[in-house]
């Protein structure tokens, strides 16, 4: 038995194949283009590990794909790959509606061909399961109940956009074409192996570093938080017991303030590795709010739970324990993808 997983050298795909490895000899493919944050040292463990075949490679690229799908003829595909940051999509939007609309696209293509042509028992076994985002659902006030899996799509950048939009062609090859596909749409990660640009891993690299820690805005913008092991346990259990055509939004039922969240690592930073002098909090420093920022997101995650059982095993609090942990314990990891050219971004984006 074969999975193919796209993306899986990425912060969450990657975690996804360390947990699927972790507990199960089936053998994974592992497809990833290895941009910025694609990191072959996530997955280093697995070096030597004969379930684990990586191949770098675009999911744009048809021929790629149909010859994995071929060759190693998978009872599922995992869809991770995409391009991921806000900030990046409102920069340079042209890359994320490459990846995330034609990349799925060229993938659902690929994909169709090969599950119509396997025999009748594998065709009613297989699943194609597309990971996506709660952005695509839009912003909500502060009273405004969080969003359900029936919430109309009102995506607000260019990455949500590209995002909704995937989600829109992996809905409509299940109803034209009969591929069996599962949507899940997860709140904010975070955890192990997280690509400093976002808010968590920054915030720990640069109280570490002595730099500013910047927060957009007045920092109450609030999101849900989810544990990328939380968040794996979730995909597993959703494509194996999911139904097909249906979407299920993943949560962590942890919604928290972006201020909240620096103040809190801030806390764990003091106490795990305090400063000679001053608290790491005193290093906090507002910045300009980025363009259309969504004020706040929040996931219900009842259908998931009632319908198979599942819910996060990580409260915000031993999660966020945990991620620092893992950060002070693998500054190699941290060196390793911090180029110069990210350091270079980092200075355009926050001008700190």
């Amino acid at each position: 038995m074969t999975v193919l997983v796209t993306g899986g050298a990425g912060f969450i795909g990657g975690n996804f194949v360390l947990d699927w490895l972790a507990q199960s000899d089936e053998l994974v493919i592992n497809l990833d283009k290895l941009t910025y944050a694609g990191n072959l040292d996530t997955l280093k463990s697995l070096s030597e590990d004969a379930r684990h075949v990586f191949v770098k490679g675009d999911i744009g690229d048809k021929r790629v794909v149909s010859d994995l799908l071929a060759q190693y003829q998978p009872r599922a595909v995992i869809n991770f790959a995409a391009e991921s940051h806000v900030d990046r999509s409102i920069a340079s939007p042209a890359e994320f509606i490459q990846t995330n609309v034609l990349g799925t696209f060229n993938l659902l293509e690929s994909v169709r061909g090969y599950w119509q042509e396997l025999p009748e028992a594998e065709k009613s076994a297989f699943r194609f399961l597309h990971v996506s985002t709660d952005e695509v659902y839009g912003t909500l006030s502060l009273t405004d109940a969080p969003f359900a899996e029936t919430n109309a799509y009102e995506p607000n950048s260019p990455y949500s956009a590209s995002k909704a939009a995937s989600d829109h062609l992996v809905r409509a090859w299940h109803h034209t074409y009969g591929l069996p596909v599962i949507t899940t749409n997860c709140s904010n990660n975070y955890g192990p192996y997280h690509f400093p640009e976002k808010l968590i891993p920054l915030v720990i690299l640069n109280a570490l570093a002595g730099k500013p820690l910047p927060i957009y805005g007045d920092g109450q913008q609030i999101r849900d938080w989810l544990y990328v092991k939380d968040h794996c346990a979730a995909i597993r259990c959703v494509l194996a017991a999911g139904r097909l055509g249906q979407t299920y939004n993943v949560g962590g039922w942890n919604e928290k303030a972006n201020l909240e969240v620096v103040q809190t690592i801030c806390q764990i930073l003091d106490e795990l590795k305090p400063k000679a002098s001053g608290r790491y909090a005193e290093q906090i420093t507002f910045v300009q709010d980025r363009a259309g920022h969504d004020r706040r997101y929040a996931i219900d995650a009842r259908k998931l739970e009632q319908e198979l059982g599942w819910k996060p095993a990580e409260t915000f609090e031993t999660g966020i324990r945990k991620t620092v942990q893992w950060y002070l314990e693998h500054r190699d990891w941290v060196e390793n993808v911090t180029t110069g050219a990210y350091r270079q971004w980092l200075t355009q984006q926050y001008g700190v």
